[in-house]
């Protein structure tokens, strides 16, 4: 089906009506062998709240954006690269139904769908969306990902000391490693993640441990090292 479309004029204006639905402040989405496959409203677990969102699943790529006027405009649009995504379903837990984990080197997050049909379906099309693009290129599939951020509302202390209560004046602030809820003191270091960023980005001090201490080498090589120094 997607090489039947690939080149077609219907599947050239489904792509340009969703252009025009970004307007100029969206990247362009039509380049040769792009194919719209689906679309549909989600729900997006933010750090604040669970929000709506559009999303556009293309054969090589992942778009989405907030919603402005329903089906006519989006802005704050969001391109992610399906060769970099690895999917995982989440349980079923209170209101927070239908839902999947799309993770990526940059940023990973959860999706829920309306019903569970629904989410089969996404979860199937981004699949094999994903399968077909990795089989045409040989690479493998992405080992790393980002953590997905557990949202504000489910800590209410400081998820590493457990002393800390958040307050307007005790910040909540988010591990780029490890995603957990953290409190200022316990979020002082920064680390590189050249995945995430090209610069460092704030890490909590259990991670910033086990990332440093990993640049060191084992002690039977550092005393190895030693002994040869010490040698005439």
């Amino acid at each position: 089906m997607v090489d039947r479309l690939a080149n077609s004029e219907a599947n050239s204006k489904r792509i340009a009506v969703v252009e025009s639905c970004f307007g100029a402040a969206g990247q362009p989405l039509a380049i040769p062998g792009r194919v719209l496959i689906g679309e549909g409203v989600l729900t997006k677990l933010c750090r604040k709240k669970p929000k709506a969102r559009q999303f556009f699943l293309f054969n090589d790529i992942l778009v989405y954006g907030n919603i402005v006027i329903q089906k006519k405009k989006y802005n704050k649009q969001h391109i992610i690269p399906l060769e970099s995504v690895t999917i995982d379903t989440v349980p079923d837990e209170g209101d927070l139904r239908n839902g999947w984990l799309i993770k990526t080197p940059t940023k990973s997050f959860a999706v829920y769908a309306a019903t569970a049909t629904e989410k089969s379906e996404w979860m199937n099309h981004i699949g094999k969306c994903v399968g077909d693009l990795l089989q045409k290129s040989g690479k493998s599939p992405t080992g790393e990902h980002a953590a997905v951020w557990v949202p504000d509302s489910e800590a209410s202390v400081c998820m590493r000391c457990k002393k800390v209560k958040f307050t307007p004046v005790s910040r909540r602030h988010h591990c780029r490693k490890c995603g957990f809820v953290v409190c200022g003191p316990c979020s002082e270091k920064k680390y590189l993640l050249p995945s995430q960023s090209s610069k460092p980005v704030r890490v909590c001090e259990h991670c910033y441990e086990q990332l440093t201490s990993s640049l060191l080498p084992p002690q039977d090589c550092l005393y190895s090292v030693i002994l040869l120094q010490s040698e005439p």
